[in-house]
């Protein structure tokens, strides 16, 4: 019996030695893991520079448009990438301002104002800029030649200019004009 209890403690001894040495083992290597991974974490982590964070979004919800708006001096206020400010906007909260927005229609990914040709005169526009409301409502639509320029007739009303490539004829471009609602 004496020789019995003996075994069964040195089997059971035994199996804790290896448990020990496994979890040593085991520990050790998540250790090695958890460097290795605050590491990577380290390096994959870029935090955004205030240029690269959106500044408001345009949102039109007839269309189900919501898109993010870039500073001017930003990488990403760039057609090619996502709906733009045009330089010679004034900023919104100037009395009378003239805050223009171009995109680009078709079928690409960028196309973010393909749907502009489906808005409607007295229809509405939200622009959120630095977390602050704006609602236009749309006043005009019209097309003029593409040649670089809008002509736009300036009233005495803050107001949003959207303007993108006419679906219609590839030598015109749509605008669409709204004046700022005041509450």
């Amino acid at each position: 019996m004496i020789i019995k209890l003996l075994l069964v403690f040195l089997c059971f001894n035994n199996q804790l030695n290896k448990d020990e040495k496994y979890y040593q083992q085991t520990t050790n290597e998540n250790n090695d893991i958890k460097k290795n991974i605050q590491v990577k974490e380290t390096i994959k982590i870029n935090k955004p520079t205030y240029k690269e964070m959106p500044i408001g979004f345009l949102i039109i919800e007839n269309i189900s448009l919501n898109n993010p708006i870039y500073s001017k001096n930003s990488k990403l206020n760039n057609i090619e990438q996502n709906v733009t400010i045009i330089k010679d906007s004034s900023n919104l909260e100037d009395n009378n301002s003239l805050f223009i927005l171009a995109a680009h229609s078709g079928t690409g990914k960028i196309a973010y104002f393909n749907n502009l040709n489906k808005l409607k005169i007295n229809d509405e526009i939200k622009l959120i800029m630095y977390k602050k409301e704006y609602i236009f409502i749309i006043t005009n639509i019209f097309e003029q030649d593409k040649n670089g320029h809008i002509n736009i007739v300036k009233n005495n009303k803050s107001q949003l200019i959207l303007t993108t490539c006419s679906t219609n004829n590839k030598n015109k471009q749509l605008i669409i004009e709204s004046t700022k609602k005041e509450f």
